[in-house]
């Protein structure tokens, strides 16, 4: 036989070994064998689905709090503006990029969720399979457990109402403001307005699972409880006709305003004692709830301070000349003017320093949870 005689005998040896080797194979594999592998490749995209998705919940966070800070930014640049509010209208497209970053990064996240379910759902059909082929064709499956773990929404809906709200009204306050326009008369709006969105987004950053400490988030809800309960007084005295949602908004300052012209205070908007009593005075007039929900406001205001280490005094409802300084103290911390009184600007510091805490700690991962 020749050369090529030979290699063509070995490689027919060859091939007919090889097949009959994977022909053994093959019939050693079992259905069992096989539905486990399966399982093992599902419980593998699991772990890896929740690996991304832990991934860019943290983008989410590291980018919705840059765009708070570039919100409160932006209102410093108000505060600093003069005459006209030509530069603040410039500088308004700094928000452009961490706004689309937010977005961007939310987007992304509830993509990432999807893909866990996805792959979490495939793990127990997967299960089923095997729990199927261990039976074999004339035995009883055993029970597998296929309850799917909660995918509900990353934040609740409400809250994402708010933002989108706040994003609306934020955009025709800016569309309102043209380079001639005096600060003095486009500031407060405007400014109550980018207050309201950085707190919407606060909300957003809290509902999200982005804080991690209990206290801060005891301390974020004290604060929106201040406001709530504010809007819920000017409300039953007659000022305030929107939503008690916690943010203090335009509607809100326009109803405090209001307030204050009914009792010839000087009209800015915030809340300071004489305004105060000027409220809780028309509240216990009313009479019935609404003079027993008198000092909700001014309670809220004092338990926002004794968690944050301010407040020493009691929880009364009682606005005394200590709290004043209280406030002035907190103020000073923050960073902000030390007038003694609450207002959308000291609200927006405070949860702004609330976020800025953040940074200490490492993000966690936003919660599924509707809470």
């Amino acid at each position: 036989m020749g050369t090529m005689g030979m290699r063509a005998a070995i490689a027919l040896v060859v091939v007919g070994v090889t097949v009959a080797a994977l022909a053994g194979c093959s019939g050693e594999v079992s259905d069992v064998e096989r539905a486990e592998a399966k399982v093992s490749a599902k419980e593998d995209a699991v772990a890896n689905a929740q690996d991304a998705f832990s991934a860019a919940s943290d983008e989410f966070c590291d980018a919705a709090e840059g765009y708070i800070e570039a919100l409160d930014r932006y209102g410093d640049v108000l505060e600093d503006t003069a005459p006209t509010v030509g530069d603040v209208r410039t500088a308004g497209a700094d928000l452009a990029e961490p706004r689309e970053d937010s977005l961007d990064g939310a987007q992304a996240a509830v993509d990432a969720q999807a893909d866990l379910a996805s792959a979490q759902q495939q793990l127990a059909e997967a299960r089923a399979e095997l729990a199927a082929a261990e039976a074999g064709p004339t035995g009883t499956p055993a029970p597998v457990d296929t309850t799917m773990p909660s995918t509900s929404a990353l934040a609740p809906a409400a809250t994402v109402d708010r933002v989108e709200q706040a994003e609306s009204d934020f955009a025709d306050a800016s569309s309102d403001v043209t380079d001639d326009t005096p600060l003095s008369d486009a500031s407060e709006l405007f400014n109550s307005a980018a207050v309201a969105l950085e707190m919407a987004w606060l909300r957003l950053f809290a509902d999200a699972g982005c804080l991690a400490d209990e206290q801060r988030q005891q301390a974020e809800a004290a604060v929106r409880a201040y406001t709530t309960a504010l809007q819920q007084e000017l409300a039953t005295a007659g000022y305030y006709t929107g939503a008690a949602d916690g943010i203090y908004g335009p509607l809100t300052v326009q109803a405090v305003e209001s307030l204050q012209q009914a009792h010839g205070l000087p009209v800015t908007g915030t809340v300071d004692k004489a305004t105060a009593e000027a409220l809780q005075a028309e509240l216990i007039a009313l009479g019935g709830a609404a003079a027993q929900d008198a000092v909700t406001s001014t309670a809220a205001v004092q338990q926002t301070l004794k968690l944050t280490g301010f407040w020493d005094g009691p929880v009364d409802g009682v606005w005394t000349p200590e709290l004043t300084e209280a406030v002035a103290a907190l103020q000073v911390e923050l960073g902000v003017e030390p007038t003694g009184t609450v207002d959308a600007a000291t609200i927006a510091a405070f949860e702004n320093a609330i976020s800025g805490l953040q940074q200490a700690t490492p993000t966690p991962s936003p919660s599924t949870s509707d809470g």
